[in-house]
């Protein structure tokens, strides 16, 4: 095995966008694709539960921590031919729509100020502003856990829906490096593009705290964050988490919040939108370890 240093009983709040969440029993980061085999190789033969973080955005860790190994994604490789961007799935993908519009490419714009990695962006085909990982993704190299092997897969294997994906289904399959297909596009409206899509969300969320991202999927033609809103939660805290002011859809850590108040706001907010408009919320986030 490449060594890989394994470390024990690490904090993961610090790892994570939410700066929430309890101990790992065993904690490694992986700098290339062969490290990554590697090591959930060893956790398999030792029947070591594993949980592979990118970024840390999207998910919240309990405050019991996770009783099994985290492989943290670390191999930041990309290059760019002609339109198409080459990138391992550790890669920031900020970085990317950097790289992408140094280049003259576009595609990726929609893609500003969401942080993570493109491996994590692809799991949850994030999107925005009309664009997503679907519509941009030609090939996925993955590691698939249960034969061992590492496939190719293309866009049609991908089952890419709304905040949805292959990845997060099928649990085996390990996202190892992808190739995106881009168009040459026009630098200057790329550049004003991306100002404009960073103003919005400055006035529309609360980038200046510590938070996952949005925390429910929107209902089919509604919104998450207003039907919150109209059940008067806004500003509503338990103790050092709170429902954005500025955005119901994002809860915040506003200062020593546990995994334990976030949770206990999602719920608030379940029960009060299904009691008051029938519909149930669900989570767009991913939990890590037991609830």
């Amino acid at each position: 095995m490449p060594n890989v240093k394994m470390s024990k009983n690490i904090l993961l709040a610090p790892y994570t966008t939410f700066k929430i969440g309890g101990a790992v029993k065993c904690f490694c980061e992986t700098r290339d694709s062969e490290e990554i085999i590697a090591v959930i190789t060893m956790a398999k033969k030792k029947n070591l539960p594993f949980f592979i973080l990118g970024g840390g955005s999207n998910v919240l860790v309990s405050d019991k921590g996770f009783d099994g190994l985290v492989i943290r994604i670390q191999n930041p490789k990309s290059k760019i031919q002609n339109s198409t961007i080459y990138a391992d799935a550790g890669v920031l993908l900020s970085n990317l729509v950097a790289d992408s519009i140094k280049t003259g490419l576009t595609g990726l714009e929609w893609a500003a100020g969401i942080p993570g990695t493109i491996g994590g962006a692809i799991r949850g085909n994030a999107g925005a502003f009309s664009g997503s990982m679907a519509e941009i993704v030609k090939t996925i190299k993955v590691f698939d856990v249960k034969s061992q092997k590492i496939k190719t897969l293309k866009n049609t294997d991908f089952k890419f829906g709304y905040r949805d994906s292959i990845f997060k289904k099928n649990k085996n399959l390990i996202i190892l490096s992808v190739e995106l297909e881009l168009k040459k596009g026009d630098k200057e409206k790329s550049k004003k593009l991306i100002k404009e899509y960073l103003r919005k969300r400055q006035a529309t969320q609360p980038l200046e705290f510590m938070s996952a991202g949005c925390i429910f999927k929107n209902p089919v033609g509604q919104s998450a964050g207003y039907l919150i809103e109209q059940c008067g939660l806004k500003g509503k805290k338990i103790n050092g988490a709170m429902i954005s002011e500025k955005h119901a859809n994002f809860i915040i850590n506003a200062g020593g919040a546990k995994a334990k108040d976030v949770i206990n706001l999602i719920n608030l907010c379940k029960e009060k939108v299904k009691e008051k408009f029938g519909i149930e919320l669900q989570e767009e986030i991913e939990y890590v370890g037991d609830f």
